[in-house]
């Protein structure tokens, strides 16, 4: 069995009064796509700020590497190789296109290697190449996702945590995330997705986890879970 990377251990988060992640354990193996569905203020973001140290546990661990990182900084963990792509996509608006995807590298001292991969991000999404010297705030919603993404793998990372790719995109662009995401993870990235549209996400996924009102109500392996008729009836509408 392949090594556990990622490893969230009774998480408990809360903020303004609120607990919204109340004892959720989940693990992410090498080499895996692991998807975390759940309906909207399930706590699946606040699970993923947690996790990058974005928010501050109240109870619980999270280990990465086989080490604890609880009260370490995003910068920190970049460093280690677990990037985010955060909800809302977060890109540098006033810079452009190629400016974001150097911000991505700002760990890294290759100057041949660094540009060797913007021009591996110019190829997965040609839209950028495109409007390479574009102000990133000027993009779409979808351009603005990829980006996002370009500029995580820009670091290398070992594990991607992708919060909501698809969400407020066209079916085209929900289309392109999707197969980007598909690609990454055949390149041998591991993957934690978080994402309301729970077909798509279990169907590229090795396992997945149902989260509701703070807590881990299923998991198993995606595909049989997109069969499950509790899943269906709660998340596919059907």
């Amino acid at each position: 069995m392949a090594n556990v990377l990622l490893k969230v251990k009774d998480l408990q988060v809360g903020y303004g009064g609120i607990q919204a992640v109340k004892g959720v354990s989940l693990e992410v193996r090498e080499g895996e796509l692991v998807s975390l569905i759940g309906s909207n203020g399930a706590g699946k973001t606040t699970t993923m700020k947690a996790i990058t140290g974005t928010l501050p546990l109240q109870v619980g661990d999270i280990e990465y590497l086989g080490k604890s990182i609880k009260g370490q900084g995003p910068w920190d963990l970049v460093k280690q190789g677990l990037a985010m792509v955060p909800e809302g996509r977060g890109v540098f608006t006033r810079m452009t296109i190629t400016e974001n995807l150097q911000m991505g590298a700002y760990i890294r001292s290759d100057t041949k290697g660094i540009a060797d991969d913007i021009e591996k991000m110019f190829t997965i999404f040609p839209r950028l190449r495109e409007r390479k010297d574009q102000l990133a705030g000027t993009m779409s919603g979808g351009e603005q996702q990829m980006l996002a993404m370009g500029r995580a793998l820009m670091s290398r990372p070992k594990v991607l945590l992708l919060d909501e790719p698809s969400m407020g995109l066209s079916p085209i662009m929900v289309d392109k995330i999707f197969e980007v995401v598909r690609d990454v993870y055949a390149q041998g990235v591991t993957v934690l997705l978080v994402e309301q549209n729970a077909s798509r996400a279990l169907a590229i996924a090795d396992r997945g986890y149902v989260m509701d009102s703070g807590l881990i109500t299923m998991t198993g392996v995606g595909k049989d879970m997109l069969e499950d008729p509790k899943v269906r009836a709660a998340y596919l509408g059907e």
